[in-house]
């Protein structure tokens, strides 16, 4: 349904951010949407350890998603090393170089593919 959303910026309590749990209640800043992947860059949890972010990243792979974090910074590093996401480099056209990105793939747990996951977890 929403995967086939326009790309661009996602703002909090849009239709496709409140579809990710994405909403002003819990975040400031915004979510970035390129083909199936989401990307968390310049975001703020309203009140910390309380688990939103953990639930906006588990929201956002649950629907179909690869999660992407270009260059994690301070405790947002410590996050994407625990949970095993994965570094790579992406040539971004706007900086006309390759920028570091921490990538968590949609991938079934069955099967060990990449797929789309029904429901959340």
């Amino acid at each position: 349904m929403m995967a086939t959303a326009k790309d661009g910026i996602i703002g909090p309590d849009s239709v496709l951010g409140k579809w990710l749990g994405f909403t002003s209640d819990k975040f400031d800043g915004y979510l970035w949407k390129q083909g199936r992947r989401i990307y968390i860059s310049f975001i703020i949890s309203k009140i910390e350890n309380k688990g939103n972010f953990s639930k906006l990243v588990k929201e956002i792979i649950s629907h179909g998603f690869d999660v992407a974090i270009p260059p994690p910074m301070g405790k947002m590093e410590l996050i994407v090393r625990k949970w095993k996401f994965k570094k790579i480099y992406e040539f971004f056209p706007e900086a006309n170089c390759d920028c570091e990105v921490w990538v968590m793939k949609n991938v079934c747990s069955k099967c060990e593919k990449a797929c789309d996951i029904k429901g959340g977890k």
